[in-house]
């Protein structure tokens, strides 16, 4: 079964395109579902508004992947007045979407992770304080650090702290591959324009 990784970004646009990064998630993902395709989030950059997006990273997986991959890599365009200026004349935003097959990223080596224990803090009684349950991972090659203190558990706190390092991790390796495209599709945006790979005419709010 094949898997990738999935990156949208607004590259460096306005809050219209970090919008439209955030309309685009929605649309993939319930596409994904309704043809039987998994796809999860790993990993996203908030931008200055409410339900906005810098950038978003996604894993899918599935059997039928390919169709999926060649109607949505490259750049979107998104035409609608702007939800937050509404006398600006502009109707035209642009998000880029850059697709990784897994095989692309180093493998994950939890030897690579340093593991601390603390004491949790917050609520839950003055138990929680009494015995280190918390957990601190460091994936050491890219200095990443996770916090997990879900639990009063300190397996299950080292378990979950592992699993959301990986995906951490995943997504910083997606945007080491990524950085290339979108400097490229920044360059080019003025020639991706007029190409768009795929085109949205509707409300951005």
């Amino acid at each position: 079964m094949k898997k990738v990784i999935i990156q949208l970004t607004s590259g460096k646009g306005p809050a219209e395109c970090c919008r439209a990064v955030f309309r685009i998630r929605e649309i993939m993902i319930k596409q994904a579902s309704a043809q039987g395709i998994n796809i999860v989030e790993i990993d996203s950059k908030k931008a200055d508004r409410d339900a906005t997006l810098l950038s978003v990273t996604l894993a899918a997986q599935g059997d039928n992947l390919q169709a999926f991959i060649q109607e949505w890599k490259g750049t979107i365009q998104w035409i609608a007045k702007s939800p937050y200026r509404p006398y600006h004349q502009r109707k035209n935003w642009f998000a880029g979407v850059s697709i990784f097959d897994v095989k692309e990223f180093a493998e994950w080596n939890p030897h690579e992770v340093k593991i601390e224990t603390c004491r949790a803090s917050g609520p839950g009684g003055q138990n929680v304080n009494k015995v280190e349950t918390a957990v601190r991972g460091t994936h050491i090659p890219s200095g990443i650090q996770v916090f997990a203190m879900d639990s009063r558990s300190q397996l299950e706190n080292k378990k979950l702290c592992l699993s959301r390092l990986e995906a951490k991790v995943m997504s910083w390796q997606a945007e080491q591959l990524a950085q290339n495209q979108v400097n490229q599709w920044l360059s080019h945006l003025s020639l991706s324009r007029g190409n768009p790979i795929k085109t949205f005419r509707m409300d951005l709010s």
